[in-house]
């Protein structure tokens, strides 16, 4: 029962961590809903939430005020607010390095630890970047939503806190209108391809398909690696 408390705990971190950090539902120096209210709406008991919420303001996401309730702490990093491609290609490019680290690995570890649900959405979610392509939409949201999908299938930690950064080095990439076009179709062949290696939980396909997308990517963007 205990192993199981601890599950539900941290999945329950991780979504409260989603819906502040990813999906930004809440400014910071906002109020989160009372614990009667948040516990019904994530199906969980109030001692679980409590558990949750005090891991988030360990981590500094969010902010018990005594008394008062619980906040979003005021933790947004500005510096990482892009104006456009040309004046921070040295800063995008160190972002998309770290994504060619660390996503390759998260993929991996999905393939090995995502449930059934987890699986589902990520196919959900890579079904949904498609469409958005194919009928010429923004695929921003999907396609943060599914490489979020990704990350939370692999259920660490403490690779969740770098989903902001994953999902800025995404809303910036694509809204560059320069090279639109050319990440759309390469996005279309190389996430068939990652879509068919997670499908089959084969883990060291995985990481190569990620890898190579990345790569792609920062090809597609002048963002070459290495000392300037």
């Amino acid at each position: 029962m205990a192993k199981e408390r601890q599950t539900l705990t941290r999945r329950t971190t991780e979504e409260l961590y989603r819906r502040v950090v990813v999906e930004k539902t809440l400014a910071p120096g906002e109020k989160l809903p009372n614990e009667v209210e948040l516990a019904r709406e994530l199906k969980v008991s109030r001692a679980t939430l409590r558990e949750a919420l005090g891991a988030l303001a360990a981590q500094g996401v969010l902010e018990v005020r005594r008394g008062l309730g619980t906040f979003v702490a005021c933790w947004e990093d500005r510096d990482l607010s892009f104006v456009g491609l040309d004046q921070v290609r040295g800063k995008l490019r160190d972002l998309f390095e770290l994504r060619a680290i660390f996503e390759p690995k998260v993929a991996a570890l999905a393939c090995r630890r995502a449930t059934k649900e987890d699986m589902e959405e990520i196919l959900r979610q890579g079904a949904e970047v498609e469409r958005c392509i194919r009928e010429g939409e923004d695929r921003s949201e999907a396609d943060r939503a599914f490489h979020a999908a990704i990350v939370r299938a692999a259920h660490n930690e403490y690779m969740l806190r770098l989903l902001p950064v994953i999902s800025q080095a995404v809303d910036t990439a694509i809204g560059d209108g320069g090279h639109r076009e050319e990440l759309a179709a390469m996005t279309l062949r190389d996430h068939a391809l990652l879509l068919e290696f997670l499908e089959r939980r084969d883990g060291e396909g995985a990481e190569h398909a990620m890898a190579i997308h990345l790569r792609h990517a920062m090809d597609a963007m002048g963002l070459k690696g290495g000392e300037e």
